[in-house]
C-alpha cells in the first residue's frame, strides 16, 4: 500500500509537469504570455505625446556640414501682424509688460517671465542678457535631423514659429546650446513633461526625426505624465 500511495505521487507531480509545460507553450505559440499582455497595456493612448513621439521616424544625426544660423531668417513677421516673432513671443509669455511708446505694443521694453525652465521669475529689461527666445528644438539640431534638406522658406516658417519659441531664462538657454533631450532637460522637473512634449510636436509638425537616446529619454520622462497631451502653440 505505501508503495502505491508513493506511485500515485509521483503520477500526480508527472501530470502536473505535463499541464504547466502545455501551457507555457500554447502561450508561446498563440501570443498569450505574461509579457505580451504587459506590451498590450503598455500601448500609448492616443492623442498622447507618447503616442505621437512613436510616430517618429528614429535615426542617427547627418552632418553638421553647412549649417548656418543665417539659414534660419528668424525674428521676422511671418503672421504679419506688424510684430516681429521676438516681440510676439515675449508679449505671450512674460506679465507687466511695459511697450515701447508709438510701435503698436510691438516692442517690449520690459516686464517678468515666470521662466518654465527654473521656475523662477527674471525681470525683462530691453537690452540686457537676462532673458532669451529659446527654439525648443535647437536650430542647428534641427538641421542634423532633416532641416537641412528644407527650401528657405520652410527654414523660415521654422525658425519663427511660435509653438517651438520660448521666453526662458539666457543662462539655462546658453546651458542647453543645440542640445536634444538626450542631453539636456531643465532643471526645473516640473516642466520636463511639457518640454519634451513640445519638441515632440514640433517634430511631428515639420517632420523631423528623433535619434535612438534622444527618443528613449523623452520615454523616460513621458512615463512619469503618460496621458500628458501636446501642446499646440
Amino acid at each position: 500500500m505505501k508503495s502505491a500511495a508513493i506511485r500515485g505521487r509521483r503520477v500526480t507531480r508527472s501530470l502536473t509537469t505535463i499541464t504547466l509545460v502545455l501551457t507555457i507553450s500554447t502561450g508561446l505559440l498563440t501570443g498569450t504570455s505574461a509579457t505580451a499582455t504587459t506590451t498590450s497595456q503598455s500601448t500609448p493612448k492616443k492623442g498622447t505625446t507618447a503616442a505621437l513621439l512613436d510616430t517618429l521616424v528614429v535615426k542617427g544625426k547627418a552632418p553638421k556640414t553647412g549649417y548656418s544660423r543665417s539659414s534660419f531668417s528668424h525674428w521676422r513677421d511671418p503672421d504679419r501682424n506688424g510684430c516681429d516673432a521676438r516681440n510676439d513671443i515675449l508679449k505671450r509669455d512674460l506679465i507687466n509688460i511695459v511697450f515701447k511708446e508709438d510701435t503698436g505694443e510691438c516692442k517690449v521694453i520690459s516686464g517678468v517671465l515666470n521662466d518654465p525652465y527654473s521656475g523662477t521669475s527674471i525681470q525683462f529689461t530691453l537690452g540686457k542678457s537676462e532673458v532669451d527666445i529659446d527654439h525648443v528644438v535647437a536650430l542647428s539640431h534641427a538641421w542634423q535631423v532633416g532641416a537641412f534638406q528644407w527650401s528657405d522658406a520652410k527654414r523660415l516658417e521654422f525658425a519663427n514659429d511660435p509653438t517651438n519659441l520660448l521666453a526662458v531664462s539666457a543662462r539655462l538657454n546658453r546651458q542647453k546650446g543645440d542640445g536634444d533631450a538626450a542631453t539636456w532637460l531643465p532643471p526645473a522637473k516640473s516642466y520636463r513633461c511639457a518640454y519634451v512634449s513640445r519638441q515632440v510636436v514640433v517634430k511631428v509638425k515639420y517632420g523631423l526625426w528623433v535619434t535612438a537616446p534622444e527618443k528613449a529619454q523623452i520615454k523616460r520622462v513621458l512615463e512619469g505624465c503618460p496621458n500628458f497631451s501636446a501642446p499646440t502653440s
